[in-house]
């Protein structure tokens, strides 16, 4: 702006060696005008770079911690799911124990009953323990087809997440 008044003011004066001082005048301070909106966009650069580095150094340092925290996640539904499949393993054994006991005592009732051996306390006691077993039998069962629909939840659950991570 400066330049160009210098200009017409030397433009309108007439005189030539005012023109060629005002020309040169505009072009030393249209240079100086260059090398700061140079130095500007260098700096806002520069500026952005650190901003961006920055920035990155931030990802990183959440990635990190979300790597972490999933890894810690991943070690306790796993350590849940062992437990659960240990659990179910055992009610599994108990149940086929309890089967074979139930089965043991109706094959005993039947072949002392085939003998008539039985008097009416022993039938009594035998009809009880046999009661008895498959009153356990039956909670065995409902007690694995419950872990084992915990054990089906906490995996689709712990699916769930993985897919969403």
């Amino acid at each position: 702006m400066l330049a160009a008044l210098v200009v017409i003011g030397a433009v309108l004066s007439g005189s030539t060696l005012l023109i060629v001082l005002a020309a040169f005048a505009a072009l030393v301070l249209g240079a100086a005008a260059t090398k700061i909106t140079h130095a500007e966009l260098v700096q806002t650069r520069r500026d952005a770079a650190r901003d961006r580095a920055e920035q990155a150094q931030a990802y990183k340092r959440i990635t990190e911690q979300r790597v972490a925290e999933h890894q810690a996640h991943d070690q306790h539904m796993s350590s849940v799911i062992a437990e659960r499949e240990k659990t179910v393993g055992e009610l599994e054994e108990a149940l086929a124990a309890a089967h074979a006991r139930a089965a043991d005592a109706l094959r005993a009732r039947s072949e002392e009953a085939r003998h008539g051996r039985l008097i009416s306390g022993k039938l009594e006691v035998a009809e009880g323990r046999a009661a008895e077993a498959m009153i356990r039998v039956a909670e065995l069962e409902a007690e694995l087809d419950a872990v084992r629909a915990e054990l089906d939840a906490t995996r689709a659950r712990w699916e769930q997440q993985k897919l969403s991570a």
